[in-house]
């Protein structure tokens, strides 16, 4: 894990407006994150995770504050430099899958592979999360966990320095949300990218180098795990 601090968010705030309402989604949020590390961000519904992880990814921009990811400055960039940067830096797991379901899992990885500047080729990614025999299946013939490590496959094909997933496990039972817990461990490991699992499961906080809590649209806790825990010993 590098010491580089690959995101730096200072004083960050996010407030929506819905009517003659404000809503506060982020209240000044001081933030590093660093170079290969996987880091799991733990909050109730509504703590402001979700909306964190979008600036972070570049989906959204903040109402005031910093945002630099390495040399790029995220807060003030132009929807033509944060598309370019999605593009070229960030991979995206969501709580649902977004598979196209006219294509197999090796084409629905392809689909990213193309216009990568360096990809893995799809079999080599799909290997990576344990679905090789499972590469000309159709998302239907799959199950939710196969899905969800086609998506995750998808993702890590462009080798992107940074991996954002929002709830991964949200729509999984355990035993299978163990597995999709076990592909993302394993990417991180494997291609050193600069992990951050969004969650409201506690049980998932040992996985993580790191661990921060929100609340309320601001950072409540920070710890640091000294091992990281196997998923396969994670349950819930």
């Amino acid at each position: 894990m590098s010491r580089e601090a690959v995101f730096h968010t200072r004083g960050v705030t996010k407030v929506y407006d819905q009517g003659e309402v404000q809503v506060h989604a982020l209240r000044g949020i001081d933030l590093d994150l660093y170079g290969g590390e996987l880091v799991v961000m733990l909050g109730a519904s509504g703590s402001g995770k979700s909306t964190l992880l979008n600036i972070l990814g570049g989906l959204d921009v903040p109402t005031a504050g910093e945002v630099r990811y390495r040399d790029h400055e995220l807060s003030g960039a132009s929807d033509a430099e944060l598309t370019r940067y999605r593009r070229e830096h960030v991979g995206f797991v969501f709580q649902f899958y977004n598979l196209i379901p006219s294509l197999t899992a090796r084409e629905n990885v392809a689909a990213v592979t193309e216009i990568a500047s360096d990809p893995m080729t799809p079999e080599e990614a799909l290997g990576l999360v344990g679905l090789k025999s499972r590469m000309d299946h159709f998302p239907a013939q799959l199950s939710g966990g196969e899905q969800q490590r086609v998506a995750i496959a998808r993702a890590i094909a462009k080798r992107p320095q940074v991996l954002l997933c929002d709830e991964p496990t949200g729509a999984l039972d355990s035993a299978t949300g163990v597995l999709v817990l076990e592909a993302l461990d394993k990417a991180n490991r494997e291609t050193g990218t600069t992990t951050v699992i969004i969650t409201h499961n506690a049980s998932i906080a040992g996985m993580g180098d790191r661990v921060i809590t929100m609340s309320d649209g601001r950072i409540s806790g920070e710890s640091r795990n000294a091992e990281r825990q196997d998923p396969k010993t994670l349950t819930w």
